[in-house]
Parts: structure tokens; C-alpha cells; sequence
């Protein structure tokens, strides 16, 4: 191989390091959960519905201008903020109550825009009623959940119950950190964010099996060894493939997230924070679970191909 970014011989002692790193990882998800109830989510119109206008224009816009131009119109809560460029402006108006009260509410806004603007290009317009949103947000919640519990269902029967806990709390792991970052971070969270959510979890579970079948691999090979022992060498054996997926998986995320504009920013940005903490809890959350489980070769089908719940 021309390029090998781990050498073949790597001993690194991960599990040496799996008590501070449970530490540090329980810090993090309280702290995460923390600010979720502290601060909220900043909610997109796909969660908390209402209108969005994303206008542009020849010249640099004045936000100062637009909000107090849009605050006359007493239409309640409104969001005016720049969008990737001077001259162009991202704008909330809260929900009317009805359809054909947002679409008033719309048309008073492109009034007020225009009477203040002058020609405006309207990039893009969304509105969203508080009916559809509410069900988008309880769709979205239900999508995480039935797609964490079918992974413990698939890792149960290809492995062990040991191994399906493992993987579930490394997936709770993600998804609880990856909300902290937008709850800190205030980006902009909307279905895209779900999306991303999905993604991390199917991206963390491929780099969690690799890592389990090898682990299984090694509790047939390697009768005697120390279960910790054993898991560091699964680790290290695997682990010129989990830098090279992850490397290359951020470079691409990476170019998409300086070059590809704010309409993707913030699902880019949960991507990048995904391969991350994904990585990372393939490491130091799913294998040193095995542990506290007390896994023993004799809980596995060594002849086999193992798997299945307990009878």
C-alpha cells in the first residue's frame, strides 16, 4: 500500500484510558442535555413554524433598516440576520395562525422590503403552519428513535446483547452530543439536521461492526488473552481503516462546509462533528462497555457466527 497513514504494528493502549474517557464523555452529554434545557434548539421553520424570506440585492443590506421596516407591521416575533453574504438577508416572521393569515403577513413583509429596498430577488420563500410543524417535529423525533432501536436489534442478532448495548449507548453518545453542539452553537436546526443526525448514526454503527467483528474474530483466535488486552489489539488492528474512512470522509465534508454555502452549513457542520464524536465513540464508548458487561468468551457462539438473544 502506497499510503499508510497507521503502521501495521501500532500498540496503542486505548483502553488504558477508558476511565477518564467515560468521564469525559458523561461531562459532555450532561452538559449537552444542560444547555438543550437551558437555551433550546434554534428551531427552523420546518420545527417552529411561520414564514421565511431569504432575499438578495444589489447592494449591501442594512439588517438595522429591515428589522424596524418588518417590526411596524406588529407581526410578532421576527428574525432578521445576514446570510453568507452583505447583500443578502435570511428573515423569520412568526406564524400567523392560519394559512391565509401567513400569506397577508407574506405579502405585507415583500411590501414593507421593497417600500425600504427597492428591487428585491426573493432567493427563497418558505411557510410553514403550526399543524405541519408540529408533526414534523414528533416525525423527526420517532425517525431517531426507530432507527436506534432497530441497530440494537441487528447488532443482538449478529453478536451478542452485550454488543447491542454497546453499540446503542455509542449512538446515544453521538446524538446527545451532536444536539449540544446546535444548542450551543445556535446554528439553525431544521429537517436537514435529522438527516445528518441519521447519517451519523449509520456512520458511527459501520465503524462500531468493524470494530465488534473484529473483537469476535479475536475471542476465537486469541483464547487466553485478557478481554482488555484483546480489545486494544482489535482497536489497533482496525484502526488504519477507521483514520482513512474518517480522513477522507472529512475532507470532502470539510470542502462542502467552506464552499457550499449556508443553506447546507448547518448539515455539514453536524456531519464533520458526527465523523468526530462517531470515531471516538467507536473507541472509548462501545468497546469499553464489552467490559463493564463483563463479556466472556463463553457468552459467544465461538464455532458459529455467534449472535442472538439469550434463551
Amino acid at each position: 500500500m502506497l499510503l499508510k497513514l497507521v503502521p501495521e504494528d501500532t500498540k496503542i493502549r486505548f483502553l488504558h484510558y477508558r476511565k477518564v474517557a467515560m468521564v469525559v464523555s458523561l461531562i459532555l452529554m450532561v452538559a449537552s442535555a444542560g444547555l438543550f434545557f437551558a437555551r433550546g434548539l434554534n428551531l427552523g421553520i420546518d420545527f417552529a413554524g411561520g414564514i421565511m424570506l431569504h432575499i438578495g440585492h444589489e447592494q449591501a443590506i442594512d439588517i438595522g433598516d429591515v428589522r424596524s421596516a418588518l417590526l411596524d407591521l406588529e407581526l410578532g416575533d421576527i428574525s432578521v440576520q445576514e446570510f453568507g453574504l452583505p447583500e443578502e438577508v435570511l428573515i423569520r416572521i412568526e406564524g400567523q395562525g392560519s394559512v391565509e393569515a401567513d400569506k397577508i403577513a407574506k405579502a405585507s413583509a415583500k411590501a414593507a422590503l421593497e417600500g425600504i429596498l427597492g428591487e428585491v430577488d426573493y432567493l427563497r420563500e418558505e411557510a410553514v403552519g403550526a399543524k405541519v410543524s408540529g408533526e414534523l417535529v414528533i416525525n423527526g423525533i420517532l425517525a431517531v428513535v426507530f432507527a436506534v432501536m432497530a441497530v440494537l436489534v441487528y447488532i443482538w442478532f449478529r453478536f451478542e446483547w452485550h454488543f447491542g448495548v454497546g453499540a446503542v449507548v455509542a449512538l446515544i453518545h453521538d446524538v446527545v452530543l451532536t444536539i449540544g453542539l446546535f444548542a450551543l452553537t445556535r446554528l439553525e436546526f431544521n429537517l436537514s439536521i435529522i438527516a445528518a443526525i441519521l447519517t451519523i448514526v449509520g456512520y458511527s454503527l459501520n465503524d462500531t461492526v468493524v470494530v465488534y467483528d473484529r473483537i469476535r474474530e479475536n475471542l476465537r483466535k486469541f483464547r487466553k488473552m485478557e478481554i482488555t488486552d484483546l480489545l486494544d489489539l482489535s482497536i489497533n488492528q482496525t484502526l488504519s481503516r477507521t483514520v482513512m474512512t474518517s480522513l477522507t470522509t472529512l475532507i470532502a465534508l470539510f470542502s462542502l462546509f467552506i464552499f457550499g454555502g449556508e443553506v447546507i452549513r448547518g448539515f455539514t457542520a453536524a456531519m464533520i462533528w458526527g465523523v468526530f464524536v462517531g470515531t471516538y465513540s467507536s473507541v472509548y464508548i462501545a468497546s469499553p462497555i464489552l467490559i463493564y458487561l463483563k463479556l466472556e468468551r463463553t457468552d459467544m457462539s465461538l464455532e458459529g457466527t455467534g449472535g442472538g438473544p439469550p434463551t
